[in-house]
């Protein structure tokens, strides 16, 4: 289904169901005697954002150490392949969600409430910002726990009342520390109103690192050479251009012209450089587009080449890395690439990559113009906050790591 589709039927379906599931779970909760316990089956709910299925991973590996708790997911199909980056979750205990149409949709959430009993699930984590459709999962789980963002006084953002931890959002932190928070809320020794009253340290959001072996490595550039036969790994230096956006947010595509001038200049000025287009297999044909406008035999369409789970082997090859704000620019945080993201509906402050990252960011007077509170939809069809972002700026960024960063192995 389309993003907008998806909104619409949150809102207008979303809104009743979820008042009727807080009745419904009320008087469960009453008749069952259902109390809070000590979390031994965990399940987060991150359905629609592959990069914050990375950014919550301090958060799952946190409550795995606090409670040596099995840890399950609940995701949309085609965001899965982003919980394989790390591996923190097994395989086995993630539950995919296709949201192709209405009756796949209506399926998968009656599958999905039959398989939180099976599981015995007993605490349930929502990490989405005020979707109702994760409400009413996190709410008719089953589960005695149930930790979320509660709206609290904020207007508009209603999704019912099936929490037994309503976290307060806070939108001056980072995200990753948000989702910790939800985590701090079961440790708190008494109730609270909000959760979570505590202090969460940076030290507390690091990132793991991905595992790749020597076999990855050679594999990934086996793929390379597929792509363009003249590549030599003694002799190339890669660098990788990631110009797409997922359709959930387009405005933060970058200019396709500013990406070529950077592009261009850098093979002019760079013998030795060969620079990747990177992307999904549906942005193949765009990123063919600015291949041709380049018009460089070092420049190649490595979109759709690649697996996303193999991301972390091509990023361990690479020297650096320019992206618009979008999951690449999270995955690459998994390994120490050196990387350029490009912000502009959104902020760095709240969703900055955890990695060895700088965000390229214009900070105009309507951004961030996206957040919780409008459900990430901005009216903006002009995105000046990225067309502001000169190539000589991100060149001088670029130019930098390209001379201080030595040959990836």
């Amino acid at each position: 289904m389309k993003i907008d589709t998806m909104r619409r039927i949150d809102h207008l379906a979303g809104v009743p169901l979820c008042f009727l599931a807080t009745l419904i779970v009320r008087l469960l909760d009453l008749l069952g005697g259902r109390r809070p316990v000590s979390p031994r089956k965990i399940l987060f709910v991150e359905l629609s954002e592959m990069g914050s299925a990375v950014l919550a991973d301090p958060a799952m590996r946190k409550s795995r150490r606090w409670w040596d708790a099995e840890l399950h997911f609940v995701i949309f199909a085609n965001n899965v392949a982003s919980l394989r980056l790390l591996g923190t979750v097994p395989e086995a205990n993630i539950f995919t969600i296709r949201a192709d149409n209405l009756t796949t949709l209506a399926l998968d959430t009656l599958r999905f409430l039959f398989w939180t009993r099976r599981r015995g699930i007993d605490t349930v984590i929502d990490l989405e910002l005020f979707s109702r459709y994760s409400a009413l999962l996190t709410g008719l789980s089953g589960a005695p726990n149930r930790v979320g963002f509660h709206a609290f006084n904020d207007e508009g953002l209603y999704r019912g009342a099936m929490l037994t931890h309503r976290v307060a959002y806070n939108p001056h932190q980072h995200i990753a520390k948000n989702f910790i928070a939800l985590v701090n809320a079961l440790i708190a020794p008494k109730p609270e109103l909000p959760y979570s009253k505590t202090r969460i340290d940076d030290e507390e959001i690091r990132l793991a690192q991905a595992a790749v072996t020597d076999e990855a490595r050679e594999a990934m550039r086996a793929r390379i050479r597929e792509a363009c036969p003249a590549y030599d790994a003694s002799r190339h230096r890669l660098l990788l251009v990631n110009p797409n956006a997922s359709d959930l947010l387009p405005q933060r595509r970058w200019l396709p012209q500013h990406f070529v001038t950077v592009m261009q200049a850098l093979l002019a000025e760079n013998p030795d450089l060969l620079i990747l287009i990177t992307g999904a297999p549906n942005e193949r044909e765009s990123a063919a587009a600015l291949q041709a406008q380049v018009a460089d035999p070092h420049c190649v369409n490595f979109a759709g080449c690649h697996r996303l789970e193999d991301l972390p082997a091509l990023y361990h090859l690479a020297a650096a890395m320019l992206t618009n704000d979008s999951g690449p620019g999270h995955f690459s945080a998994v390994t120490p690439l050196r990387t350029f993201v490009l912000f502009g509906p959104e902020t760095p402050k709240l969703y900055g990559s955890l990695g060895n990252s700088t965000p390229i960011y214009a900070a105009l007077a309507c951004s961030p113009c996206v957040s919780a509170t409008n459900h990430r939809k901005t009216p903006c069809t002009d995105n000046v906050c990225l067309q502001v972002i000169e190539p000589a700026q991100v060149l001088d960024h670029l130019r930098q790591a390209l001379t201080e960063g030595s040959r990836p192995t």
